[in-house]
């Protein structure tokens, strides 16, 4: 899974590993190896990638992320969002929370970003799918997606890309629903873990992020609700239409990390 989506940059971690290296007694007492990642939960996550490769769908996420204050303080701020998906190129995405109340509108060829406080928004023209508006926005704006994997053309793959373990550490109940426990890891120091419903659809119910190589060790904490596969929304729900008196800002690219060139 691409983690670094997850609210602070790859660049940003740094991690040393020290250890030692234990022989088997003999190859007869060796235990077998066992797969980087468990076909349990492998499984899993290819019922999730089915699931969400669905052509239209919501769902509810409430989310908990950290943040720096003014002094560099690590504090945290809470977020309601409701998320609509349409294929392969339109996306609905309202927020509201500590900070405010925001909105993301992606007709399949104009991305909007809009604040309601401020009453402010940008347009960027994106043509394509959703993956490639994801991508674009990302990389070349510096725009968050926290979820951005569930969303893609291929979740499973997005979601394992860059994984080197994973497993089913238990089954737990979630608001009556039994769930698988899932736990992966990736390097630099980054660890997922997933709760997914334990059935053949396996949707996300709980997630968490956590980043043992930066101080602190700071998470980023999702809940889903309310799935729904049943809907059909039309091209005017992703049409942004600016309130009275709302200004259109320029959003430039973002700064390229110091030492590196910024992309062509």
């Amino acid at each position: 899974m691409k983690l670094r989506q997850f609210a602070i940059a790859a660049a940003l971690f740094t991690v040393g590993v020290c250890g030692a290296a234990f022989p088997a007694a003999s190859a007869q007492t060796a235990a077998p190896k066992q797969p980087a990642i468990s076909p349990e939960a492998r499984a899993a996550i290819e019922h999730l990638s089915q699931t969400l490769s669905a052509q239209q769908f919501s769902f509810r996420v409430q989310t908990i992320r950290v943040y720096a204050d003014a002094d560099g303080q690590p504090l945290h701020i809470y977020h309601n969002s409701e998320i609509t998906v349409r294929r392969p190129d339109r996306l609905l995405a309202t927020r509201t929370g500590d900070d405010g109340s925001s909105k993301i509108l992606y007709d399949g060829k104009t991305l909007v970003v809009y604040g309601a406080e401020a009453n402010k928004y940008v347009s960027i023209p994106v043509p394509g799918t959703i993956e490639g508006m994801l991508k674009e926005a990302m990389g070349r704006f510096g725009i968050d997606f926290p979820l951005a994997d569930f969303l893609t053309d291929a979740p499973g793959k997005a979601i394992l890309s860059g994984v080197t373990a994973g497993r089913v550490v238990n089954t737990v109940t979630i608001d009556g629903t039994p769930c698988l426990h899932l736990f992966f890891s990736q390097p630099p120091g980054i660890e997922l873990e997933l709760w997914l419903e334990k059935n053949e659809k396996a949707l996300p119910r709980r997630l968490i992020v956590s980043y043992r190589a930066l101080p602190g060790e700071p998470n980023f904490i999702a809940g889903f609700s309310d799935w729904n596969f049943a809907i059909h929304p039309s091209d005017a729900e992703f049409t942004f239409q600016p309130p009275a008196g709302a200004t259109q800002v320029t959003l430039k690219p973002a700064a390229p990390p110091k030492g590196k060139k910024g992309k062509p």
